[in-house]
């Protein structure tokens, strides 16, 4: 979806609807002035439906009005309470707007930007908000079959006389906006593939095709150069596959003489049966969504160079499947890993941490990273924790929680911090290896995973890890209840969320 800017004025616009947002009202609440325009276009069906109180300005709610001069629509978008406005908010109103008119022969839509200030974000904020909010809700993914009605083609944000002075500004909050959404539209689609499709060998080709796009160095090493380097995580997980494992790595340079270097990496398990320790077939489907956080990785590294931020960053994939065979790893084995560390196998379901651990020893000894965030729909115990739409950061690094944090408030994408202590370290513990890959006890199974991974990083060196289990996909469940902007499949969470973290200088 195209995404412009106008400086005239949006009752002059010759668009197929015109949207215009409200705020929460009570019931004595007078037609607020953000509206009188909009109700002078449709002759009076504006107030007159706010005195019957069909307009009450709820999140999800839009109201559509045709206009008696045959020039289009209007359509009122619900903000939500006044006391409650912010950026995600306004996000959610331009996707909802997008959602409530597909299929309704709306291929141009104006918003009237006036009536969606008045927070204390600045105009650049909310319409970097509401354009980012828009495109990211008109993603379909579209593949293996056509488009199942027409969607928005273009969308144009009117300025008006109030804001047009301030028009080169809004331009470029806006263009940030096209390329986030642009890569995350990138990232959902490499997400959304099947396992028949995105392979370990397919990621790889994703990523030396982003290399070549934006002239990143990618490196690629195969099963036998991991054999080599004695990554027994990837080689063991990947044994039970006709498809071998990869590790990826994916670098941007950054600005500077010496910039920060930040590794992202991700886990990468293109399907994930369970391996011997098979899993129940509920659901099973969704496990081609296991690779979501390598992908998120890509989709980071894309946005980086794209907007080209300030610090340097590698991005690592840990690309496996994990499938039961007679060359299968087993419960019981023992693997050696790239840093020497040694892992003993409980459950071959617990893959997606001795595949990180590769991954996270190869980064830290190669790139002497000045801080490293992993990214990995891990456990399911961390969706039991926290639900579909947040995900668990896990760190004992203050200032690097505390960037999360506000880099998660800015880009709507939620996290909750759970603790690391070392009643989690000891639980990890073998007695047969350094560290075991599963506890066999239901309590604090993300935070154990988190202390696991934790053996590979090192104590000295900032780290984070993000399991984004919930919120990485959504379903016609979890669909329901969350942003329209989340499509029913691979939602790309992380892109924005340490896009913005690696903007605000990577602190």
């Amino acid at each position: 979806m195209r995404i412009t800017i106008d400086r005239g004025e949006a009752s002059e616009a010759n668009v197929d609807v015109l949207v215009c947002g409200v705020r929460e009202r009570s019931e004595k609440d007078p037609l607020p002035r953000s509206l009188l325009a909009d109700d002078a276009l449709s002759q009076g069906l504006v107030a007159a439906a706010w005195a019957r109180q069909e307009i009450r300005g709820a999140r999800k709610e839009v109201t559509v009005f045709h206009r008696p001069d045959g020039k289009g629509r209007i359509a009122v978008v619900g903000l939500g309470p006044k006391d409650g406005a912010d950026l995600e908010g306004l996000r959610r109103a331009g996707a909802d707007a997008v959602k409530a008119l597909k299929g309704k022969a709306a291929k141009t839509l104006g918003f009237r930007l006036a009536s969606f200030t008045g927070s204390r974000a600045t105009p650049e904020e909310v319409a970097a908000a509401l354009s980012e909010g828009a495109q990211l809700g008109s993603y379909e993914f579209t593949r293996y079959r056509p488009p199942k009605e027409a969607g928005v083609e273009s969308a144009t944000l009117f300025l008006g006389k109030e804001y047009s002075p301030r028009s080169r500004s809004v331009e470029k909050a806006v263009e940030r906006s096209r390329v986030l959404a642009d890569t995350v539209h990138w990232t959902r689609d490499i997400a959304n593939l099947p396992a028949d499709t995105a392979t370990p060998e397919r990621l790889a080709e994703e990523a030396r095709g982003l290399g070549k796009e934006l002239g990143l160095k990618v490196t690629v090493f195969d099963e036998k150069e991991l054999a080599k380097m004695r990554c027994g995580g990837l080689l063991g997980v990947g044994s039970g596959s006709a498809h071998p494992p990869r590790l990826v790595v994916v670098e941007y340079p950054g600005r500077g003489a010496k910039p920060k270097t930040v590794a992202v990496v991700g886990k990468g398990i293109t399907f994930d049966s369970g391996g011997i320790s098979i899993k129940p077939s509920l659901h099973l489907s969704d496990m081609k969504f296991d690779k979501s956080g390598a992908v998120a990785v890509l989709g980071i590294v894309r946005a980086a160079a794209l907007l080209k931020v300030a610090p340097r960053v590698v991005g690592v994939l840990a690309c496996a499947e994990n499938l039961p065979s007679g060359h299968a790893y087993r419960p019981g084995d023992v693997l050696t890993t790239y840093n020497g560390k040694t892992i003993e196998v409980l459950n071959t379901d617990a893959e997606g941490r001795v595949v990180l651990s590769d991954a996270l020893g190869y980064v830290v000894d190669k790139y002497q990273p000045n801080i490293v965030i992993d990214l990995a729909t891990l456990t399911g115990a961390c969706v039991v924790a926290l639900g579909d739409d947040m995900a668990g950061l896990m760190t004992t690094n203050e200032p690097l929680a505390r960037s999360l944090k506000t880099a998660s408030e800015q880009s709507g994408e939620a996290i909750w911090r759970l603790p690391l202590t070392d009643y989690h370290r000891e639980l990890v513990k073998s007695d047969v290896a350094d560290v075991r890959n599963s506890t066999e006890m239901p309590p604090a199974g993300a935070l154990t995973a988190a202390a696991f991974l934790e053996t590979f990083v090192g104590r000295s060196v900032p780290w984070a890890h993000l399991d984004i289990a919930g919120p990485s996909w959504t379903n016609g469940g979890t669909r329901k209840y969350q942003a329209s902007y989340l499509p029913v499949g691979a939602t790309a969470f992380g892109v924005r969320l340490v896009t913005r973290y690696l903007e605000n200088g990577a602190s």
